[in-house]
């Protein structure tokens, strides 16, 4: 679960990380007397869900309360595109107004879970304000890591080693070691799957402060963080995958035009790259689990031809604990109540598989048999026509 960046500085203050002072606002007016508070020197941010903010227009710097207004005028209503938005862009309902730093340099602090070795890391940079998939690719030596137990936190001798790789000294080696300690803490007890200070800022006073935070949390812990939950923003999520998590469906859109909808990660995994392997795009990830009920398969179906650019539909169910015959049902009643008129391919195998097959043959729609998970994906990209 994503955040904006005025809830993630929210989270992270809880924890002693250093965040500049601020205030949200709805509406342009609200920023001048946010901006009087704040020393009359401000930064207007909009507040979506996408970094490149800056670069799109989205993020201002005001001489005085009266320009506050005027950014803020300019940016609240604004559909922002930034790369991370795709060409929609999104519309901007909030603005942080920050309070202006005299800042001396910028660099970058982040902290996320290598899959790999199995415990979080804190990378660290002195390239600052850059996006970090550049830096890796540009120069990866240039970041700094730091494996932790997020039980036990970030050792003293790992923080000074990594302020020492930054440059930092005096006042900010001090300030900068109590704040990856910090963040570190609030990376375990929040149960967050991404925490990225970009930039990460020192100031000419010796302090060392968050100027921005991007902010993300393990969806599946959030029964044990109410107050972090409910800062959940349904606006800044795809529609579909917001009706999906009410079936606790696991759903992505992407840019193709081939629905998918298999059970289990895995082969949700393998059905998208053999879709590409024949030339087509699939549309989305959906698995509908292993356990999935008819109504949950419905809701699926449905899900996947609410998109627009669905051309044609895969599905590749291998029945263990679900039963094909369940999921052939549940497809059947989806694809007659919303007219099924697109090319629908269907893969079964496992448990009812005979009756499953029954159940598709007599239901009268027009689909196709996929032979194997190969001939499926083969059939149903000749039939919505290659991309690639």
């Amino acid at each position: 679960m994503k955040v904006h960046e005025y809830q993630g500085k929210e989270v992270l203050a809880r924890y002693g990380v250093a965040v500049p002072r601020g205030r949200l606002i709805t509406t342009a007016e609200e920023a001048r007397a946010a901006a009087r508070e704040l020393g009359g020197r401000v930064v207007v941010k909009a507040q979506i869900h996408a970094g490149g903010r800056g670069k799109g227009g989205g993020v201002k710097l005001a001489a005085n309360p009266d320009e506050a207004v005027e950014a803020a005028q300019k940016i609240l209503g604004m559909t922002l595109i930034t790369k991370q938005t795709g060409p929609e862009g999104r519309l901007v309902r909030r603005v942080l107004i920050e309070e202006a730093l005299p800042i001396d340099r910028e660099l970058y602090l982040g902290v996320v879970l290598d899959r790999a070795a199995g415990y979080p890391v804190m990378m660290a940079s002195q390239f600052g304000g850059m996006e970090i998939e550049e830096v890796a690719a540009n120069n990866p030596a240039a970041i700094l890591k730091a494996y932790f137990d997020p039980d036990i936190g970030l050792s003293a001798y790992q923080s000074r080693k990594l302020a020492f790789g930054l440059g930092l000294t005096g006042a900010t080696f001090k300030a900068g070691t109590a704040f990856m300690h910090a963040l570190a803490r609030a990376y375990a007890d929040t149960d967050a799957s991404l925490y990225e200070i970009n930039p990460l800022v020192t100031t000419t006073d010796g302090r060392v402060i968050a100027l921005d935070a991007k902010a993300s949390f393990d969806d599946s812990a959030m029964f044990r963080h109410a107050d972090i939950a409910a800062m959940r923003d349904l606006d800044e999520e795809d529609p579909l995958e917001v009706e999906a998590s009410k079936y606790d469906l696991n759903y992505i859109k992407l840019d193709g035009n081939i629905g998918c909808m298999v059970n289990g990660a895995g082969l949700a995994m393998a059905t998208m790259d053999i879709i590409k392997h024949y030339g087509g795009m699939p549309a989305n990830f959906l698995d509908v689990g292993g356990d999935a009920s008819q109504e949950r398969v419905a809701a699926a179906f449905r899900i996947l031809l609410s998109d627009r650019s669905v051309r044609g539909v895969l599905i590749n169910i291998f029945g263990g604990i679900v039963r094909c015959d369940m999921v052939a049902r549940g497809v059947v009643a989806a694809a007659k109540e919303v007219k099924l008129s697109i090319p629908l391919v269907v893969r079964l195998e496992g448990t009812n598989v005979e009756e499953g097959r029954r159940v598709l043959a007599t239901s009268g729609l027009a689909l196709t048999v996929g032979d194997g998970m190969a001939d499926a994906a083969e059939k149903v990209v000749n039939a919505v026509g290659r991309t690639s």
